[in-house]
């Protein structure tokens, strides 16, 4: 059997993926001691309308761009797993992968509305979340109703990444000069860089099985 690794889990649409996302991951990978952050590209996010969303090979290979010469490792595996909700990716996640170590990773802005998603204590009592500060949305996050039932789980990034055995719930607020940088406004700087990022066949960097680039 291989190592146990601790994984770090960035989930989102990646329409497009860009520095920020690998900021916030480098940023993650040293506090928390991971051995590496996977980013699940989604298919589809439900809190999320489609119009707009580029074809996923376009998002996949944004987020192959982003994470080269980094222990990032961007995936198409939900579509694979046929998951809709995080709380059936990250079950299927660790049936999959018993010997790994899984943490959440998230941002502000979704800590903000994390009470809105399915079986949202069922993912805290799944594996460990870190939370990464946002620019506009502490305010949101700390009076949200996900805070305030997580409140009692806080922990440290210091004695978190120390620790031999995780456990869950827990809350690990991360804090770093925040970057601001958009999805939305790169979309609107390039409005073409779906078309660049898609073209041609590639594999899937965790499971290496072929991504087409007439994948919706």
């Amino acid at each position: 059997m291989g190592a146990l690794q601790r994984i770090g889990l960035l989930g989102g649409s990646f329409n497009p993926a860009h520095g920020g996302h690998r900021r916030i991951s480098l940023f993650a990978l040293e506090a928390l001691g991971l051995d590496a952050v996977w980013w699940l590209v989604s298919p589809g996010n439900p809190l999320k309308p489609s119009a707009g969303m580029a074809p996923l090979a376009a998002r996949l290979g944004s987020a192959r761009k982003q994470s080269r010469r980094a222990r990032i490792v961007p995936t198409a595996i939900e579509r694979e797993l046929g998951t809709i909700y995080t709380v059936d990716t990250l079950a299927a996640l660790r049936r999959r992968y018993p010997r790994n170590r899984f943490i959440w990773l998230m941002g502000g802005d979704n800590l903000a509305q994390f009470h809105r998603w399915r079986d949202w204590r069922r993912i805290a009592r799944t594996m460990p979340i870190a939370v990464i500060a946002r620019p506009g949305y502490d305010g949101l996050a700390a009076a949200s109703p996900a805070a305030a039932w997580l409140g009692r789980y806080r922990r440290s990034a210091a004695s978190f990444a120390n620790r031999a055995g995780w456990s869950a719930p827990a809350l690990i607020h991360l804090r770093f000069d925040p970057d601001p940088r958009s999805a939305t406004a790169i979309r609107r700087a390039d409005p073409d860089w779906a078309r660049r990022l898609g073209a041609g066949t590639f594999r899937d960097p965790l499971t290496h099985h072929p991504v087409d680039p007439d994948m919706p």
